[in-house]
């Protein structure tokens, strides 16, 4: 059996056309990926510092906040007062303290991830807790 060359064609770009008017999926703004993060969790008093040592990891939220989670689960939502509109989920953050603590008056450097060169920085500001909730037995 032969297939005229035409139809064929046709037969691959349907499919690409139909995946080209598909809806993109809508890009979730700072405030949803936060909510997001913490879903199921409850806020608690902000606190000015953090031990580093308690530190597992950190995720920048676009133009928002940055989020460091400790060892026990918390997620702390900073929201710096200062040059959060330099934050880029692509950056690396920068620290350097002169204490054993990240606290609200540190300045934190963003460096690009590709070029290593400097971005911005970010002035903290307080550390607000969200830990999961209990589950009641």
């Amino acid at each position: 059996m032969r297939v005229h060359p035409m139809i064929l064609a046709a037969a691959l770009v349907l499919p690409l056309a139909a995946a080209a008017t598909a809806s993109p999926k809508p890009k979730l703004t700072g405030e949803e990926k936060i909510a997001k993060a913490i879903e199921g969790r409850v806020a608690g008093k902000p606190v000015k510092c953090l031990m580093l040592h308690s530190i597992r990891s950190s995720q920048i939220i676009d133009r928002t906040a940055i989020l460091y989670t400790t060892g026990n689960g918390t997620i702390y939502v900073n929201r710096p007062p200062v040059g959060a509109s330099s934050l880029d989920s692509s950056d690396i953050l920068v620290t350097r303290t002169s204490t054993s603590q990240l606290c609200n008056i540190d300045i934190v450097r963003l460096m690009d991830s590709t070029t290593r060169s400097e971005t911005g920085f970010v002035g903290l500001g307080d550390f607000v807790p969200y830990a999961k909730v209990k589950k009641a037995s």
